[in-house]
């Protein structure tokens, strides 16, 4: 799946609940039922990124194993490169782990999920540039 295809597929979802919730807001139910159907709303949309946190968690794992396979028979600048650049997807594997288990936790709230979502993405594409080199 393409950088623009992932992107507009995340945008979408958020569209979407954004949508219902403005719906909810205006349909005429009582403030109780309201605020049900916006929690409801809130944890799909919550359910969602984290599903797709542990979908990108688990590409970003195949992504570096096929570096660190690469790695083997890169010599110099190229291989200095590739290792920078695992590190990096390193660290953003080992965030979007942390972000799992305080989304399994209940402690996470939408903008890290995004961010570690966003940092996951660009790893694995930064990753895929030195793959293909």
């Amino acid at each position: 799946m393409g950088k623009n295809t992932k992107r507009f597929a995340f945008t979408a979802i958020f569209a979407v609940v954004a949508g219902y919730v403005a719906g909810i807001l205006t349909a005429p139910k009582s403030g109780k039922d309201t605020r049900e159907d916006i929690k409801e709303a809130a944890n799909k949309t919550y359910a969602e990124a984290e599903k797709q946190l542990k979908k990108l968690h688990t590409e970003l794992n195949q992504v570096l194993d096929e570096a660190k396979s690469k790695l083997d028979s890169l010599k110099g600048k190229g291989r200095e490169e590739l290792e920078s650049a695992m590190q990096l997807g390193q660290k953003a594997k080992d965030k979007a782990r942390e972000m799992l288990g305080a989304a399994h936790e209940g402690e996470a709230d939408d903008k890290d999920l995004e961010q570690a979502i966003k940092d996951v993405r660009d790893s694995i594409e930064h990753l895929r540039k030195y793959l293909k080199k």
